[in-house]
């Protein structure tokens, strides 16, 4: 089975808390988008097999590993030893989406495995959140509310077809290091995340006044300011990072406008790609 399985951005993102565990609680508004992975999945007698197709521009900046340290490779591995079963798997998978990005592209990878492997077998995981806090949302798409550290998930008004740029330098952010980031901040200029949710029932086309992302106060990158230069330079509503970066996404009225951003960005040797907005993770193709 081969499914193309969407990327994430988030429309606001904010830290609330440090729980007990170590974990951060966040509030956030995620969106599935039109940037894809592709994911094939074969079930064979046994052992999990995986292999990646990773471009030349993604690999050079940001290494994946292509063995059992994989999401997508623990998935499979969680899935059958979950399910009591004793067969195996072939797993390829031609990235789309940068890593690294704050835009979910392993995750969306292993919540495909467990979609695949559900849709060939008859079975499921209890608890996909052991693999990653993004897995849960993936299984669902579209736009949402998440809570928690990633596990709480609810579906709100659906904002897909709306136009983006999304672009990212090659400079990654370790997840980690952001919180650690986050934690030191003075004064943290919290993100209107009720608002959001808020707009996008009611008006959506003012949504984007709510966007934001507490990280960016967190990681200040170079290269995050000059995207959103760019894209805010040619007729962006909004430009913010998305997760805990390093990608960038602007939000377009005009797809010829969003295409003359997306060249300008590439000029300047930056991933860039114009989607939309889109309301589930996985499209099936084969």
């Amino acid at each position: 089975m081969k499914v193309k399985t969407a990327a994430k951005v988030n429309l606001a993102l904010d830290v609330t808390g440090k729980l007990p565990n170590g974990y951060h609680a966040i509030e956030s508004v995620f969106q599935t988008v039109g940037l894809y992975d592709e994911v094939t999945v074969e079930l064979t007698d046994s052992g999990i097999e995986l292999s990646c197709e990773v471009p030349e521009s993604f690999a050079s900046s940001d290494p994946i590993p292509c063995d059992e340290r994989n999401i997508a490779y623990k998935a499979a591995k969680l899935f059958f030893e979950e399910n009591g079963m004793d067969c195996g798997c072939r797993i390829h998978i031609k990235k789309g989406i940068p890593s690294q990005a704050g835009m979910g592209g392993g995750s969306t990878d292993a919540a495909a495995v467990l979609y695949c492997l559900g849709r060939m077998t008859g079975k499921s995981v209890s608890a996909p959140e052991k693999l990653g806090a993004d897995v849960p949302f993936f299984l669902t798409g579209g736009t949402a509310y998440v809570e928690g550290i990633g596990e709480k998930i609810t579906p709100i008004a659906d904002y897909s077809g709306r136009i983006l740029v999304i672009a990212k330098g090659k400079e990654g952010v370790s997840t980690a290091e952001a919180y650690r980031n986050i934690d030191s901040l003075a004064a943290p200029v919290h993100t209107e995340t009720k608002k959001l949710i808020d707009a996008i029932e009611k008006a959506p086309d003012t949504a984007c006044k709510y966007f934001g992302n507490l990280f960016e106060q967190a990681v200040q990158l170079e290269e995050v300011d000059s995207i959103k230069s760019v894209m805010l330079g040619n007729d962006a509503l909004s430009a913010i990072m998305t997760g805990s970066g390093s990608a960038v996404f602007g939000l377009f009225t005009d797809t010829a406008q969003a295409e003359i951003c997306a060249e300008k960005l590439t000029e300047k040797g930056f991933f860039s790609a114009v989607c939309r907005t889109v309301p589930e993770s996985f499209i099936i193709t084969e």
